[in-house]
């Protein structure tokens, strides 16, 4: 792992850690939340939406990236719950036009562990800059390890993933989303395709070539962006206050400010391990705790899980610590390749997990 000489030194807290980083340039911006059942115990927020720009506040609307991934699993697992879906049912059962593809044959619960073969990044938005295209490159994507053999992860699993929750829902996803996940769990400020009046509200991503601007208020995702900017692994814009109430139904085993949510059988299934016999550790939609180079540092216990976002964001939920934590940033501002991230994450679940 790389570390930095600016991050160098004992922190007391997270806020501590996180100047140090803000310091060093990591991200112009962040907000974050340590906290357990009965709300937040630390939590804050510091620098700005854009350098230069207006300070971080409360409302800051960020770029969730791929933490929109374990949004769109509960809302998979919400369909399952009401008999519209099974795990062990296929993509070309509920998608005919990939009835005949490779990935005709991969489950939905393989889909969620990232197991289905597919490979992981694909820069498809290079060479299809229309929806129909790019969602016609991921259909003919071969597969490059048997499905069910190994953890592979795969944006391009969970825009197929999105595709299969709409067809089974009969409603576009970002509607599902609002009815599954954020309405009952109370996140109003949370979704898909930010109005332009909420531009200013949101924090700057990338300086992008080939956008030609600094991307704020619209998804950093490059393939999202073909895709109109609702997509199932990543386009999910929200607040710090609505990613901890989505902690906290979590944790809970499914309640929420507006009563039962999921059941807390479905929840305790989706974050256990459904690949511990493979190479990395995944429940359904979420990240495990691997033994080595975990994003979610070195201290939080075996059973814990969550997911990062390539924008700088992570959510992490400890049932045995009853505890979790989120993390928001924008270290992609004003470019992707700035270093450090790998640093300050874990160190922050760190932090999180031991006080």
């Amino acid at each position: 792992m790389d570390t930095m000489p600016a991050l160098a030194g004992i922190r007391a807290s997270e806020a501590e850690l996180l100047t140090a980083a803000h310091r060093a340039r990591i991200f112009s911006g962040a907000a974050w939340s340590v906290g357990d059942l009965d709300g937040p115990v630390r939590r804050g927020q510091l620098g700005t939406l854009s350098w230069g720009g207006p300070p971080v506040q409360p409302d800051t609307l960020w770029d969730w990236a791929s933490v929109t991934k374990p949004v769109v699993a509960l809302a998979t697992l919400w369909l399952v719950e009401r008999g519209a879906l099974g795990l062990a049912e296929t993509v070309g059962e509920h998608l005919p036009n990939h009835a005949g593809s490779e990935l005709g044959p991969v489950t939905i619960e393989q889909l969620l562990t990232h197991t289905s073969g597919l490979p992981g990044r694909q820069p498809l938005w290079r060479q299809h800059r229309d929806r129909e295209s790019l969602l016609a490159a991921v259909r003919a994507l071969p597969l490059h390890t048997a499905p069910g053999t190994a953890v592979d992860y795969s944006s391009a699993g969970f825009i197929v993933l999105g595709l299969v929750a709409e067809a089974a829902s009969g409603w576009p996803l970002d509607r599902l989303v609002a009815t599954a996940v954020t309405g009952p769990v109370g996140m109003p400020d949370t979704g898909f395709r930010p109005a332009a009046t909420d531009r200013d509200r949101c924090a700057a991503t990338e300086d992008c070539p080939w956008r030609g601007e600094v991307v704020q208020g619209s998804v950093h995702d490059e393939n999202a962006v073909v895709l109109g900017g609702v997509a199932g692994h990543a386009g999910l814009f929200g607040t710090l206050d609505d990613l901890e109430r989505l902690a906290r139904a979590v944790l809970s085993g499914g309640t929420t400010v507006t009563g039962d949510w999921l059941a807390a059988s479905t929840l305790a299934l989706m974050g256990r391990g459904h690949t511990d016999r493979l190479n990395l550790r995944r429940g359904l939609g979420w990240q495990g705790r691997d033994p080595h180079g975990s994003p979610f540092g070195d201290l939080s216990s075996p059973e814990s899980y969550g997911h990062t976002g390539f924008t700088g964001t992570s959510i992490w939920i400890d049932p045995t610590l009853g505890r979790y934590a989120v993390l928001l940033t924008n270290r992609v501002h004003p470019s992707r390749d700035t270093p450090g991230m790998e640093t300050v994450r874990p160190r922050f679940h760190n932090l999180a997990a031991a006080r």
